[in-house]
């Protein structure tokens, strides 16, 4: 297979949301705040996705690595980028819609998108050292 025969992503998930398998995986939950009387920071973000484990690991997905960016907008709105550990993950239709449930349980958020990316590809690496001690890698 050369670099032009890349499979899209709907060859790894079954239930991509969208008819055309080259868009991206999003998944939403909440709604867009209109006045917010209560400003989130990224720390409180930080703390819902540890609640988050990968199935297979004892480890957060946080701590895995697997959240590649928070961006926070204005009035609470969020975008998360997120990867799996590999693309044929038994949940890979699954986890980001837990991400946004989760995250829309935090008072005062506003709309949640989590987009599912391969690119840059997870490694070992981007693990915290809590993640590395709890799964013996080093």
């Amino acid at each position: 297979m050369n670099s032009d025969d890349k499979l899209p992503l709907s060859a790894f998930m079954s239930n991509h949301p969208s008819l055309d398998p080259h868009e991206p995986f999003i998944v939403t939950a909440g709604k867009k705040n209109k006045n917010s009387t209560r400003f989130i920071d990224k720390c409180e973000i930080i703390e819902n996705l540890k609640t988050i484990h990968d199935p297979e690991l004892p480890v957060n997905i946080y701590d895995l690595g697997l959240i590649y960016d928070i961006i926070l907008i204005d009035k609470n709105d969020l975008k998360i980028k997120m990867t799996l550990t590999a693309p044929g993950c038994p949940v890979a239709g699954e986890m980001p819609g837990q991400v946004a449930n989760t995250l829309a349980k935090i008072p005062n958020v506003g709309l949640i998108e989590v987009e599912l990316v391969w690119e840059p590809a997870w490694t070992k690496d981007r693990m915290s050292e809590d993640a590395k001690l709890a799964l013996d890698i080093y």
